[in-house]
């Protein structure tokens, strides 16, 4: 066999002497590989990073939770475009599949790699320091004397120093290679700051957690309520509510009964006519009070929600609600009080619309009735402004309140049982004919108008009306807790520095200073050369101020060095 021959048979021996991995092996590998990946640091960096960054449509497009309408209207003005958005579910962004896959990556690998974490400090807690380094003379803040003081005085006199430290004591057979008599003491301090780290990212895993239970289980619901004293509202079921936006897992069905009446509301407005306070007065029900039927009165103010039941009331926001009165031929009235919309957030010009029908018996036939029904709609002006027969408003507050209005006479689709807006009539009903305008006035509170039919149309005035969120969220007390813990372990993680300290004491050459400490050593009473080294194991800052601090203070509790010491930060 030639020598090339031999050669390949060697190679080929050793290539089959090496198993393949097998299909499990590989899988094995892959699933290790890819969870040490996922359960990084710098995993869970990026993946914080993508969902704030999947948060970002959630906040510039129109939220089908938040309002519907607007998402079928931008979905109708862009048909292209709006159908494939939709498919992303880029108007239900925080309920998406990507949006939830991005969230629950982060949870593992969060918890992943802040487990691993917690184990090794609890391991580190119960190590003990570790011994010193043979030349302290190399560590960045060095420090090294002969003092007149036995070495056993000298590690008393440490040890009292270092008190709150992690301290031990080496000397004998602990030592390997030490000088005779040689005795070390290594110290460490610093461990809160892994603590405070631990504690950050576990109580940022709990605010994850806490806000995603809130959203699951929580809900939160709008409703306009008339300030004049009057039945309120109760929030035993979502139709209560004008708006209501429940968690994936909460169905409506047990909500937290808390009732509600609104005896009046004050706003406070700067000159210019910004908002600068708005309260109002309130009684609400909740818990037994509900089957005693007792009310409790309290002040809501902007940010001061009542906090009941575990439920909190806020007071939102405001508006205006004219009161009208119609008079039907017969003298039967019909008296009304509703919110209008307001259009102009400075002045509170607001828009609305009313529908009357008339009084049973006073049209027997069915048609005939509908055709007499009276609809309203126009302007509402808390303080009226007029530019010759046009109205607007000069200031929010209600001090001169006017309207102009169209009244109408027909069918308002009252019956129809069709969805309509209360802030306005029905465009098509006008344009089929089936209402026709039968007046356009301007009026001031006490004055009226007459149809041709006879029936008076009279403003009332304006009362004012609040608009109240209930929101339900059983996590919230979390939330506060694991925030609170997250900002104080980030606080504790950047103020503590981890840093290691050592000292070094051995008897001191006869006739030499610390200089010129040989390995011929010939003791000499109560002469001891002290040497001392420091080491941050994180930032440096400030850190070798302490460590001069430090060695001052053991010198001054040794009393006199008999040698100059030296030192090197």
């Amino acid at each position: 066999m030639t020598a090339d021959e031999k050669e390949d048979a060697v190679t080929d021996e050793s290539r089959t002497a090496v198993p393949r991995q097998s299909a499990a092996g590989r899988l094995v590998a892959l699933v290790r590989n890819t969870w040490r990946g996922l359960t990084s640091m710098r995993t869970a960096l990026v993946l914080l990073f993508l969902l704030a960054i999947a948060a970002i449509p959630g906040a510039l497009l129109p939220q089908r939770s938040l309002n519907a309408g607007k998402v079928d209207e931008y979905i109708a003005n862009r048909p292209t475009l709006g159908p494939w958005m939709d498919r992303l579910e880029l108007f239900d962004v925080f309920g998406s599949f990507w949006f939830t896959a991005i969230y629950v990556l982060l949870f593992v690998s969060l918890i992943g790699c802040i487990t691993p974490r917690c184990w090794e400090h609890f391991q580190a807690l119960r190590t003990k320091p570790v011994a010193a380094p043979r030349r302290l003379s190399r560590l960045p803040h060095h420090s090294e004397t002969v003092v007149a003081a036995t070495p056993d005085e000298v590690v008393t006199g440490a040890l009292s120093r270092l008190r709150g430290w992690k301290t031990v004591t080496r000397s004998g057979d602990d030592l390997r290679g030490g000088r005779p008599g040689e005795i070390t003491v290594s110290a460490e301090k610093g461990y809160l700051r892994e603590a405070g780290n631990l504690v950050f990212h576990l109580s940022l895993v709990g605010l994850l957690a806490a806000i995603a239970i809130g959203k699951l289980f929580g809900y939160e619901g709008q409703v306009i309520v008339i300030a004049d004293g009057g039945p309120g509202v109760c929030t035993t079921s979502p139709a209560a509510f004008d708006s209501f936006r429940a968690g994936l897992e909460e169905d409506g069905l047990g909500l937290t009964p808390v009732c509600v009446k609104v005896k009046d509301f004050t706003a406070d407005y700067l000159e210019n006519g910004q908002a600068e306070m708005f309260t109002s007065n309130v009684e609400y029900q909740a818990g037994d009070d509900l089957a005693t039927n007792t009310w409790r009165e309290t002040q809501l103010r902007v940010n001061h929600p009542l906090r009941v039941a575990g439920d909190r009331v806020y007071l939102q926001g405001h508006g205006y609600a004219p009161t009208f009165t119609v008079t039907f031929p017969n003298g039967e009235t019909r008296t009304e009080t509703l919110q209008w919309r307001p259009d102009d957030a400075t002045t509170f010009l607001s828009s609305g619309a009313m529908r009357f029908d008339p009084p049973g018996g006073l049209y027997p036939d069915e048609t005939e009735r509908r055709k007499n029904q009276i609809g309203i709609e126009g302007l509402f002006a808390p303080t009226a402004l007029f530019h010759g027969e046009l109205l607007t408003s000069s200031f929010p507050a209600l001090s001169d309140p006017a309207v102009a209005i169209d009244v109408y006479k027909g069918d308002t689709g009252l019956d129809t049982g069709n969805p309509q807006s209360i802030f306005s009539l029905s465009k098509e009903l006008v344009n089929q004919g089936r209402m026709v305008k039968e007046a356009r006035v301007n009026l001031y509170p006490g004055e009226s108008t007459t149809l041709s039919d006879g029936t008076v149309v009279r403003f009332d005035g304006a009362t004012d009306f609040v608009n109240l969120q209930v929101s339900h969220d059983p996590a919230q007390t979390w939330v506060l807790v694991f925030a609170v813990t997250m900002l104080g372990g980030l606080l504790v993680s950047l103020l503590v520095k981890r840093r290691r300290v050592w000292v070094r004491v051995y008897p001191a050459p006869a006739g030499q200073d610390a200089d010129t400490v040989s390995d011929t050593l010939v003791e000499e009473p109560r002469r001891t050369v002290v040497e001392l080294g420091g080491l941050a194991r994180t930032d440096q800052a400030g850190w070798g101020d302490e460590f001069d601090r430090l060695a001052e203070r053991l010198l001054e509790d040794l009393g006199r060095p008999t040698d100059t010491p030296h030192s090197r930060d």
